[in-house]
């Protein structure tokens, strides 16, 4: 009886899940429609909208450059030691400071300051040297090393980035024809502006031309082909 009851039971219950199933085919094949009426919208306006960032993109890089400066022109030269001569610079001034604050301190413990007057005389002069001295050298030696160097085409000026002495970065602009080539080459001078020497590398500029304009070697060029032309001239 048992048997027959669920027998029963799955033959009416077999025309229900017959419907169930079909209405689930039924809906799964309007969403799938729908799924792919949305697929088909959706590259139109994925494809505008890239081209627009894109445009934009492009549209950025084409009015601004990494290698030119609002103020101070195109930059054509970078030092490659602004680090080594910072961190120096740098460790330099913080052995100064720490030896001041530890020279009360030195003294009271060693009592040099009831020595002899050439102890106290020699304990000065190394604690002055490596306190005042090393700093003020260091800063004479690299205060013309120059960071970077901006030149602007239209008004034939150059803007030399040094370091000063409290290690912040220090603008000076100068003009072509205040550039002055020292007669005796110089360690630390390649070139003075004005009164102020500077020191670049040569090989560090990406354009030759560029350090061949700074130096008024182009200029030297051009005067000597004008000398020709004269001579040619006087000569007819």
């Amino acid at each position: 009886m048992l048997l027959l009851r669920a027998a029963g039971c799955w033959r009416a219950a077999a025309p229900a899940s017959a419907a169930a199933a079909a209405w689930l085919r039924g809906a799964a094949h309007r969403g799938s429609s729908v799924v792919c009426r949305n697929r088909a919208a959706l590259p139109v306006d994925g494809a505008q909208q890239v081209t627009s960032f894109l445009g934009v993109a492009v549209r950025s890089l084409c009015t601004s450059s990494p290698h030119e400066h609002p103020e101070h022109g195109r930059l054509v030269y970078k030092g490659n030691l602004a680090k080594a001569v910072l961190g120096v610079r740098f460790f330099s001034y913080s052995t100064s400071i720490f030896n001041l604050f530890m020279m009360p301190y030195i003294m009271l413990k060693t009592g040099i300051g009831f020595e002899s007057l050439f102890i106290q005389a020699a304990f000065y002069g190394l604690i002055g040297f490596f306190t005042f001295v090393t700093p003020v050298t260091l800063h004479v030696l690299t205060k013309g090393y120059v960071i970077r160097l901006y030149y602007k085409d239209e008004m034939d000026t150059y803007t030399a980035i040094t370091y000063n002495a409290i290690l912040a970065e220090k603008a000076t602009v100068f003009h072509q024809k205040d550039v002055k080539i020292p007669d005796i080459t110089k360690m630390f001078t390649t070139f003075y502006a004005k009164t102020k020497s500077m020191l670049v590398n040569p090989t560090l500029f990406p354009n030759p031309q560029d350090y061949n304009h700074l130096m008024g070697y182009d200029k030297s060029l051009y005067f000597n082909l004008e000398e020709e032309e004269k001579e040619a001239d006087e000569r007819k």
